[in-house]
């Protein structure tokens, strides 16, 4: 009885997820919200757009599903107790969204292998990298021609094909989303897209294929972020077991942090004449010191003093670079995503009784997949204009 409620259960949570990832997908491809109670929008989205939708679901839905049951056979193989897939629907009816917050299996024993945390944690990412792919190369091979534009927008109609130099030049851009780029996603604008047919940047989000195709190379590379209990951090655990491993990855999560923190204050923004805003700048700055603190205080337990020693040093890079290179800025996004690997997934990885080196075919698997995680990883995934 409780088995067929937990199937239930799931089963419900799937299709939930799949309508909400419908009404999200109709929004990107449309560009435009549902109206909801007490909302006054002006030409909502309705069924038509919501069944519309489906073209980014299902190939999304798709990919994640692939990813999630790469795991459960892996888990099967080597006889470890998991369940089915648990779908997380998300969709508030305002703002952008993807419809989801991912799915996760849950493993209901210890692993106490080096090997089976490796095999499990890798079979995911390339199960659904494999289909990733598949989905960008038919999405950017089968490119409609550039009208398909002005289904989304009818007013750039008047200016005929040639809409972006237009558009683009005169129109303020504030608040559209880009897809930021990764090798992957370049390869394939460049060498597989006809470019007669290739949409202009601020465009490309609106082809459910391509969007679907490049959120899930954006969870994998997420996913494999050689870190903790992430997909990549079993990877990496497997490869070099736990006694470097416990060396290097906090070593990653603090380029991570850093990186992710780059540009966000330089060291010229102090140099401000009234004394309120420079104090209150200053007490920006601490606050920001203090969330680098929280997101470090994990890493070790022998001195509590450590993590604010890795903030300060993490701040004083920063500047540094700043000073240096005044172009160069990282991705504040990600410091949400450092924010959960350091207080809550864990940068560490579980130690394992059985320590057997990995054989050169796993060996070579994983690096692969390490490599894998350099092709899908974007510096800026999602750029706010």
């Amino acid at each position: 009885m409780k088995n067929q409620r937990t199937l239930f259960l799931q089963i419900s949570l799937f299709i939930v997820t799949l309508a909400t990832t419908s009404l999200s997908g109709a929004e990107w491809m449309f560009g435009r919200p549902f109206d909801l109670p007490f909302f006054k929008i002006e030409n909502p989205l309705g069924w038509s757009e919501f069944w519309q939708g489906f073209r980014f679901s299902i190939p999304f839905l798709g990919i994640l599903t692939v990813h999630e049951f790469g795991h459960y056979f892996a888990a099967k193989r080597h006889h470890v107790r998991v369940t089915l897939p648990y779908y997380i629907p998300l969709w508030l009816g305002f703002g952008q969204t993807i419809g989801t917050l991912g799915a996760f299996i849950r493993i209901k024993e210890f692993i106490r292998s080096r090997v089976k945390y490796f095999d499990i944690g890798i079979a995911g990412p390339l199960a659904g990298f494999v289909v990733a792919v598949g989905v960008l190369w038919y999405g950017f091979a089968t490119l409609p021609t550039l009208d398909y534009i002005f289904k989304i927008h009818p007013e750039y109609q008047k200016f005929g094909m040639g809409f972006a130099r237009v558009v683009y030049a005169n129109q303020n851009m504030t608040g559209n989303i880009l897809l930021g780029d990764n090798l992957l996603f370049s390869f394939f604008k460049n060498y597989v897209a006809d470019p007669t047919r290739l949409p202009p940047p601020q465009e490309i989000m609106h082809y459910p294929l391509i969007l679907a195709g490049y959120l899930a190379l954006f969870f994998t590379s997420l996913n494999l972020i050689p870190i903790g209990q992430l997909d990549g951090g079993h990877v990496l655990y497997g490869l070099i077991g736990g006694k470097n491993f416990k060396i290097v990855a906090p070593i990653l999560f603090f380029v991570f942090i850093t990186y992710a923190g780059l540009g966000s204050y330089r060291p010229g923004e102090f140099a401000i004449a009234d004394d309120g805003a420079f104090w209150q700048k200053i007490g920006s700055l601490g606050l920001y010191i203090l969330f680098l603190q929280i997101c470090f205080s994990r890493i070790t337990d022998d001195n509590p003093l450590t993590s604010w020693m890795l903030a300060l040093l993490s701040v004083a890079i920063q500047f540094g670079t700043s000073m240096l290179f005044p172009t160069w800025e990282g991705y504040s996004g990600f410091l949400v995503f450092g924010f959960l690997l350091g207080r809550i997934l864990g940068v560490h990885h579980p130690p394992t009784e059985d320590n057997l080196p990995l054989n050169r075919t796993r060996q070579i698997l994983g690096w692969l997949t390490l490599l894998i995680f350099v092709l899908c990883f974007s510096p800026k995934p999602f750029v706010i204009m």
